[in-house]
């Protein structure tokens, strides 16, 4: 049976807040943008949409409200892991019964399980509920590393069906791709490795910086899926430093300050996460006037 794909340009979407609550309202606006910009799938809830700072009921609000807004009209791939295998299988489910068209599961953070631990955890998931699932391993947030004789044991399950890489490591993406070949899509978790990711048959990102600038992002994942190398390095070297401006802080601060400044968004964060410090604020704004998006 041929696994479901997953590729191209896929947005890790900020999960707007006013005065506290989650902005329905600004969920849909920023569908719509993301539909009218070619992005092939929009990820509510994942590091980039605070995750770890929204109660149950909230997750599964801003689930539900981006499935509502989406309409069929892009996939939508809900974030669904959890340090708590029991936690992310009620997620997973919800996820399923609300219409998303898969989820992406970080590794359990904190806790820093083994890798019997994290196969144990995945499998328990796919198979309690039947949606296809993409690993996403990140060792910088959650402490503990997948290794690739795991993924490729998970890969044998009929419902995992791709993989988030944001370990930053070329040699162990280039790995994966080499050990689960046909098996496993293989996208990238960091926006200034996915050309170099895709040159080695990854599919594609999910994106920070697909929040910005959505269209750029797609063309760069479409031109390398067809081949065309040179318009993907054209634009990959373009919108590079971009991309580093979205890590002067901890995400999601700089890019929700960016689509603040960029008139998108009010850039309400939720506590630990505090405003940048006016100097990255600063140095932020001239990324963005370099770029062409400020004037």
């Amino acid at each position: 049976m041929k696994k479901k794909s997953f590729e191209g340009s896929m947005v890790a979407m900020v999960t707007p807040f006013r005065d506290g609550q989650v902005d329905e309202a600004k969920i849909g606006e920023l569908v719509e943008f993301h539909v009218k910009n070619g992005t092939e799938a929009i990820i509510p809830c994942g590091t980039t949409g605070e995750s770890p700072t929204l109660s149950h009921g909230e997750h599964k609000q801003v689930v539900e409200a981006t499935i509502k807004a989406a309409a069929g009209r892009v996939q939508v791939i809900a974030g669904t892991g959890s340090n708590s295998t029991a936690e992310a299988i009620d997620m997973t489910q919800h996820a399923k019964a609300a219409g998303a068209d898969g989820v992406l599961m970080v590794c359990p953070y904190y806790n820093k399980p083994t890798q019997k631990g994290l196969i144990a955890h995945y499998k328990a998931v796919a198979e309690a509920v039947d949606i296809p699932i993409i690993l996403y391993n990140i060792p910088g947030r959650t402490g503990v590393n997948m290794l690739t004789e795991t993924v490729a044991t998970l890969a044998d399950m009929p419902n995992i069906v791709a993989m988030k890489e944001a370990s930053g490591s070329l040699e162990q993406m280039t790995e994966l791709i080499i050990i689960c070949g046909d098996r496993l899509t293989v996208v990238s978790g960091d926006d200034t490795l996915t050309l170099p990711l895709m040159a080695v048959g990854g599919k594609g990102v999910i994106s920070v910086i697909a929040n910005i600038i959505p269209k750029e992002t797609a063309e760069m994942t479409r031109a390398a899926l067809n081949g065309d190398w040179k318009r993907a390095k054209e634009i990959h070297l373009r919108i590079f430093p971009l991309c580093k401006a979205m890590f002067y802080e901890t995400n999601p601060g700089p890019v929700k300050t960016a689509m603040q400044l960029l008139g998108r968004l009010n850039g309400e964060l939720r506590l630990p996460l505090a405003p940048m410090l006016d100097a990255n604020r600063d140095k932020l704004a001239k990324a963005l006037k370099a770029y062409g998006l400020l004037s």
